[in-house]
């Protein structure tokens, strides 16, 4: 076959607590296929990929994309039973901790985001995460780099909920001069976040590199707020770089985050910054 095996799906991470579930996608589309009187290769040409990824499918080491699902249904004529997967694949599709991020920033109604090197993800373009992501070591393989920015993507529908959770962002200054990708995917990226910090239940502000005392040298610092009063909190550069719970933890980078915050530029003047920054360019 022409096609990559790759194009069918992604591998399961070891550990990962979707392998269960693969495996009886797997195990379902076999059993499917033995109804339909078909073998690998007979489904593998009617989907138009290969038969090892056919294979890895039905042995639960490869997460099959929804389309597969799809075609396959109609292929077997599984009356639906394969298509009840479709969104369960649709989500396993993205890397472990990348799911565990999205579950906690969907529950949030507060998020306080600092960002020392990059780019807030929240904030990235698709194109600037792509280039941002191609230049990770070691490097992505291609089918890899489309999960993770696919992932990255799927993330920002936190900005559609109702009601929208509030967002703090502080960006170094750093960070908007870097001109990962190259200077036009610099200036779409800095304009959307001017569109990004349009919304009414965004602020965004940036921190001056000429700011020499502040609390942001440890790395990022991100704090979610959920509704029953309880948060996590993450930083670089304290409990190993591990999500905490802890209220005394919380505390702490509440006290942190609103000291960087209190030194950072008003949201006002971060908007006139970042204007001026695209203007630069």
């Amino acid at each position: 076959m022409s096609e990559s095996v790759d194009e069918a799906g992604w591998d399961v991470e070891p550990g990962d607590e979707i392998e269960s579930i693969v495996q009886a996608v797997g195990r379902l589309l076999k059993v499917c296929r033995e109804a339909a009187r078909l073998t690998v290769p007979e489904l593998a040409e009617a989907l138009g990929y290969g038969e090892d990824m056919i294979r890895k499918i039905e042995r639960g080491v490869r997460i099959p994309r929804p389309e597969v699902l799809d075609k396959a249904d109609t292929v077997l004529k599984a009356q639906g039973h394969l298509r009840a997967f479709m969104e369960d694949m649709r989500k396993a599709r993205y890397p472990r901790k990348v799911r565990e991020l999205a579950e906690l920033e969907g529950r949030a109604v507060e998020m306080s985001l600092y960002s020392n090197h990059n780019i807030h993800g929240l904030l990235q373009t698709e194109e600037y995460a792509r280039a941002l992501l191609r230049t990770w070591r070691p490097a992505y393989s291609p089918d890899q780099l489309e999960r993770m920015v696919g992932a990255r993507m799927a993330r920002k529908s936190v900005f559609e909920r109702s009601p929208s959770p509030e967002f703090s962002f502080v960006q170094e200054e750093v960070t908007l001069r870097r001109p990962i990708g190259d200077t036009m995917v610099l200036r779409r990226q800095l304009q959307h976040m001017l569109e990004v910090a349009e919304l009414p239940f965004v602020e965004l502000q940036v921190m001056p590199t000429a700011r020499a005392n502040h609390p942001g040298t440890g790395g990022r610092i991100q704090v979610l707020k959920f509704a029953d009063g309880t948060g996590m909190g993450r930083t670089d550069g304290d409990f190993s770089g591990r999500p905490v719970s802890n209220p005394r933890q919380l505390r702490f980078l509440d006290l942190r985050y609103g000291i960087i915050r209190a030194q950072a530029l008003t949201p006002e003047e971060s908007l006139a910054f970042i204007e001026q920054a695209l203007g630069e360019l």
